[in-house]
């Protein structure tokens, strides 16, 4: 890790701490598994939303270890139990994701079609735990934007095989990519761009866990 964006990692940290968010950093995936064990108990409720980073950080493989009580949508054979799962996670005791992307300001941009994974950031999990390579840290909120709208969701959208534009083209139809258009976008029956979450100073103070690792992870 480069002098310069450990300085950016650092700023960013200490920016979601004056938000009333807890700051972790870890210089490999490798170390991200030891650090969970550390902030979730044996036999506590865990589920998580959609993320890439996870499976790449071994978390799912802890979750299926047999230490915790896992609400594990892979194994939902209906539609109706996923909704099920779903809503098991707002009583869950940790919610586990990744962020789409992390202001140096200390704010926490996440969008989501289906919705699960940004209702659970909002409440109901007692903690939520987000894991994010140091390639989520973006400037401002534009940068949020562009970062969707140009990496995480046209690559989301193409592993999800959605017919959407971003999905074809590889970013977003919208002509701008600033915060201005934030909400601009496709009318695809699949968009996964449905609801905008910014996460801000916290009213219940390290809720919000961000483990940041020194690496590159997920889109």
């Amino acid at each position: 890790m480069d002098e310069t964006m450990m300085k950016r990692i650092d700023r960013t940290m200490e920016a979601l701490r004056s938000n009333n968010m807890a700051a972790y950093y870890v210089e490999t995936k490798e170390e991200v598994v030891p650090l969970l064990k550390t902030l979730m108990n044996k036999g506590e409720t865990v589920t998580h939303g959609g993320s890439v980073t996870l499976g790449e950080c071994g978390v799912t493989e802890l979750l299926n270890s047999g230490a915790y009580t896992y609400y594990d949508r892979s194994k939902a054979k209906t539609p109706e139990e996923i909704q099920e799962i779903y809503r098991k996670a707002y009583f869950a005791d940790t919610f586990l994701a990744s962020a789409n992307a992390v202001t140096e300001g200390g704010l926490l941009y996440n969008v989501d079609g289906n919705s699960n994974r940004v209702s659970a950031i909002l409440f109901g999990p007692k903690q939520v735990i987000f894991i994010c390579g140091y390639n989520k840290i973006v400037k401002d909120l534009d940068e949020a934007v562009t970062r969707l709208k140009t990496i995480a969701a046209p690559k989301n959208t193409k592993r999800l095989n959605c017919e959407t534009y971003c999905a074809k083209e590889g970013e977003c139809l919208a002509t701008g990519c600033d915060a201005s258009y934030m909400c601009d976008g496709c009318k695809s029956p699949q968009r996964i761009c449905c609801n905008y979450v910014i996460s801000a100073r916290q009213r219940h103070k390290d809720r919000i866990k961000v483990i940041f690792v020194g690496e590159k992870l997920g889109y």
